[in-house]
């Protein structure tokens, strides 16, 4: 069965090495090659929009048009500055995502501006993507300055204010930051990296997602793929009691990169440590509910 991938990376256009890694973005060429090794149908762009996690932006003009290019390889999430338009926390912001979404744009993200996840510009954000029914990706940071994405403290405080005034908006976390709230023993040193050992009952991103029906989980990445594999007999456990809320993902943004979790996810199966029914949400079919304009 052809997975579906909910969170990568492309460019019509190599650009900048990244300087740490000397790399750039695969093309969609290098990306569809990718596929073929890794079990995947087709990928949902993440509009790289956010001048915090990169060296140099990418409209949402250009994601729109790598879809049209690539039919049937690819989808789209918009992604949306809230300081858009006027600088202000109020602004009319439907006005972008409703024109996104008429031209094919599925959800917004990945969002990774570095301000906090209840700043009044974020808030006016998730009102907005709540109200077009647009569900988001959000990158989860642990702090302001030197990293990307929108910062919360240890134990997800302000994520769960978010989660509890915007219970319309389907919500996917996503990074180390989130991840690492898998475990209890959670701390300060390590919540940006990605802990090993065994996963101790009672993390956060377990109690949230128990009690919030519209938080998800984006499994790509490093740490999405870590915090199911690290413990292995709760890793299955989890993907079996949040089978409705998890969505494979590979976040690629090199052709260099070697995602993991579609070859973690068929052994895990294959083995029948993870039901076919729950391979079959996580890997495709959740993802299809997001396609389809999830409410």
């Amino acid at each position: 069965m052809k997975k579906i991938d909910i969170h990568v990376h492309t460019r019509a256009f190599k650009g900048i090495p990244r300087k740490d890694a000397g790399t750039t973005y695969a093309t969609p060429e290098e990306l569809i090659a990718m596929y073929d090794k890794l079990g995947v149908e087709k990928g949902v762009i993440m509009t790289s929009f956010c001048l915090e996690c990169g060296l140099q932006g990418q409209s949402n003009e250009e994601t729109m048009y790598l879809v049209e290019k690539y039919p049937g390889k690819f989808d789209w999430f918009c992604n949306i500055d809230p300081r858009m338009g006027d600088n202000t926390p109020n602004y009319d912001l439907s006005y972008f995502i409703s024109y996104y979404k008429e031209r094919g744009a599925k959800g917004v993200g990945e969002v990774s501006y570095n301000l906090y996840m209840d700043d009044p510009f974020m808030e006016n954000l998730y009102y907005h993507c709540e109200k077009n029914s647009m569900s988001i990706i959000i990158h989860i940071a642990p702090k302001i300055g030197g990293c990307y994405g929108l910062v919360d403290e240890l134990g997800l405080p302000r994520l769960e204010k978010i989660l509890a005034k915007y219970p319309g908006l389907t919500i996917l976390g996503h990074s180390h930051a989130f991840w690492s709230e898998i475990s209890a023993d959670n701390n300060e040193k390590i919540r940006n990296t990605y802990p090993t050992g065994k996963v101790i009952p009672g993390g956060r991103v377990v109690e949230l997602m128990r009690k919030y029906p519209n938080l998800h989980g984006d499994l790509s990445a490093g740490s999405g793929y870590n915090a199911v594999s690290r413990d292995e007999d709760f890793g299955c456990a989890f993907i079996e009691e949040f089978q409705d809320k998890l969505y494979f993902g590979t976040d690629i943004c090199a052709p260099n990169n070697k995602p993991q979790l579609s070859f973690w996810l068929d052994r895990m199966m294959n083995e029948g440590r993870i039901s076919k029914e729950a391979y079959k949400k996580v890997s495709r079919e959740n993802a299809l509910w997001i396609l389809a304009g999830a409410k």
